[in-house]
C-alpha cells in the first residue's frame, strides 16, 4: 500500500530540521502520541542525523482482528537516514511481524514556511486480512504524525519567540 502524508510548518526549512535532529523534540513527540516507552538515540554526521527510536506503542484502539494479530502491545523501531536537511529515508521495524514500513521523508520551502512530505510503503504478508492491517497501519501512521506535528507547531513558536 502507498501512503503520503503532507505537513506543513510556518518555518523554514533550516528551523525544521533542527527540530527534527532535536532528541528533546523527538522524546516530546513521542509522550504525545501515548507511547509506553520510547528510547530515542540520534547521532549527528557532517549536515545529516541518524535517529532510532525503540518505542512500545499500545494497541488497545485496534479491532479485535487486529489485536489479535498485534498483541497486547507492539514494538516499533523507527530509524531515519538525513543525508542533509532536504531530507531522507525513514524505515519502521515490528520484530515479529510480517511487516514492512519504508520510504522517503522531504523538506521543501513554502512561501515562508516549509512542506515536510512522507512518503511510504506499507506491506503486511497476512492472508485475507493483510489489507485491512495495511490501513489500520496508515491509520496509526498518519495519527502518529499529526501528534508530532502538533508538538513541532509549539516548538517552532517556543524556539522563533512567536506568540
Amino acid at each position: 500500500m502507498r501512503f503520503r502524508h503532507e505537513l506543513v510548518y510556518d518555518a523554514p526549512p533550516a528551523e525544521v530540521f533542527a527540530m527534527l535532529a532535536d532528541p528533546a523534540f523527538r522524546e516530546a513527540a513521542c509522550t504525545a502520541q501515548d507511547v509506553i516507552s520510547a528510547e530515542v538515540t540520534l547521532e549527528r554526521s557532517g549536515d545529516g542525523f541518524t535517529l532510532t527510536i525503540d518505542q512500545q506503542q499500545r494497541t488497545d484502539d485496534l479491532p479485535s482482528f487486529a489485536k489479535a494479530f498485534a498483541g497486547d502491545s507492539t514494538q516499533a523501531i523507527q530509524r531515519e537516514e538525513w543525508p542533509d536537511q532536504h531530507g531522507g529515508s525513514l524505515r519502521i521495524d515490528a520484530p515479529g511481524k510480517p511487516s514492512s514500513v519504508a520510504g522517503s521523508i522531504t523538506l521543501s520551502p513554502e512561501g515562508t514556511g516549509t512542506r515536510e512530505v512522507v512518503e511510504l510503503e506499507l506491506r503486511i504478508k497476512v492472508p485475507l486480512i493483510g489489507g485491512k492491517l495495511e490501513r489500520l497501519l496508515a491509520e496509526k501512521i498518519t495519527a502518529g504524525m499529526d501528534a508530532e506535528h502538533e508538538v513541532g507547531v509549539a516548538y517552532l513558536r517556543n524556539t522563533t519567540g512567536e506568540k
